[in-house]
């Protein structure tokens, strides 16, 4: 299956009325603290279920045959959520396997939407050994969470709407297993400059790229239910080695202080994987150039973070 513009443009037709045009907002680098040039934050945390992986997860089950057992997933969290929404949505059957290190509200939010919830091993790499296990057991459907030409396509068409949205030169997106970089990378292709961003605890596309090929990494940190896969996908890896101009590596604390950053400043709350990306910004690990248009993918928002009582 082709992972081009074409293929992300049809499939943004195919799903475009079960998901939602998260908005962008426009501020600059002053709000955060920062040197003043144009800064567009896509809010992908207003997502149905939370993150963008709901495109991904509607553009598996509208393009596969969903058999009567359902579907099956292996999730941080949010790719959970995001099936079991879905699911919902199409009155599909759904079971989810989620590691221990899933967060409280993740857990919340896919026993709101119905699904059969398993908490299994302490990582994601257990859950989706369970997952597995189960899809021989059951002959359900097994969505993954980013190595499948769908999630790709799905996760490109946050890019096809930014691009229509805001003008950009440069473009950084946070790698968990790779499907939100892969989609972007596959839809941008070279046009803008696109800068990955991981936790220096959970390095897999960093590794990937230095070893030429998807390889083991540490698979831990403040963002492990969403960052922190253990190695990269296979379908997105040929895509990043091409579009992918370079990734940094950002601490747990500098996460940490861009979560207080984007509520402080712009009252914006995002799970500690969605603020990654702000996070390289306020630690220099990438540093703008004057007059550079810069965009930031806020790629999650599933935290409880704010306590309204």
């Amino acid at each position: 299956m082709t992972i081009d513009r074409t293929a992300i443009d049809k499939t943004h037709a195919l799903i475009r009325s079960h998901v939602r045009l998260t908005p962008v907002l426009e501020t600059t680098g002053t709000d955060l603290g920062l040197a003043p040039f144009p800064l567009a934050l896509k809010l992908e945390l207003m997502q149905h279920s939370g993150s963008f992986k709901t495109r991904g997860a509607f553009t598996n089950l509208l393009m596969r045959a969903v058999p009567a057992a359902g579907v099956v997933a292996a999730s941080g969290g949010n790719h959970g959520a995001a099936v079991a929404y879905a699911a919902m949505r199409l009155g599909v059957p759904a079971k989810i396997f989620v590691p221990t290190v899933c967060s409280p509200a993740k857990v919340a939010r896919i026993r709101s939407y119905g699904a059969d919830l398993v908490v299994d091993g302490e990582r994601y790499a257990d859950a989706l050994a369970a997952s597995q296990a189960w899809t021989r057991e059951s002959g359900a459907l097994a969505i993954h969470a980013f190595d499948q030409p769908e999630a790709l396509l799905g996760q490109g068409t946050v890019a096809l709407e930014l691009e229509r949205q805001a003008p950009l030169d440069t473009l950084l997106v946070a790698v968990g297993g790779g499907g939100l970089i892969g989609g972007i990378a596959a839809w941008y292709a070279g046009r803008v400059r696109i800068i990955g961003v991981e936790p220096q605890a959970a390095p897999t596309l960093f590794e990937a790229l230095r070893a030429g090929r998807p390889v083991d990494a540490p698979a831990g940190g403040i963002a492990a239910d969403s960052l922190a896969p253990k190695r990269v996908g296979e379908v997105m890896f040929p895509i990043a080695q091409a579009h992918v101009a370079r990734v940094v590596l950002v601490s747990d604390d500098a996460i940490r202080r861009a979560q207080q950053v984007l509520w402080e400043s712009l009252r914006v709350v995002t799970e500690p994987g969605g603020a990654a990306t702000v996070a390289a910004l306020l630690d220099r690990a990438y540093v703008p150039t004057a007059g550079e248009r810069v965009g930031v993918v806020l790629c999650g928002g599933n935290t409880t973070a704010v306590n309204f009582a």
